[in-house]
C-alpha cells in the first residue's frame, strides 16, 4: 500500500504499525518523536496498535525546549 511519510510517497506492507514504521524509517530518537497521522497527533502509547491505511500521511515531529 502507498502512504506519504514526511512528503515523500512510499510502498509499506499492509498491516504496519506506527511503531513498525518509526523502526523502519530509523527514526532518531525514537523515545521523543510524536507522530501525526492525518494531522492528528497518536498518542505513543497507541504507536503499536495503530495500524496505518492506504492514502495516509505521517509525520514525525520533534519539539524542542529552550529560549530565553
Amino acid at each position: 500500500m502507498k502512504i506519504t511519510v514526511a512528503g515523500a510517497q512510499k510502498d509499506v506492507a499492509e498491516g504496519l504499525t506506527v511503531a513498525a514504521l518509526i523502526e523502519q524509517e530509523k527514526v532518531d530518537t525514537p523515545q521523543y518523536v510524536t507522530v501525526s497521522v492525518n494531522e492528528e497527533f497518536i498518542d505513543s502509547d497507541k504507536f503499536d496498535s495503530h495500524v496505518l491505511q492506504e492514502g495516509d500521511d505521517v509525520e514525525f515531529l520533534y519539539f524542542m525546549g529552550g529560549g530565553r
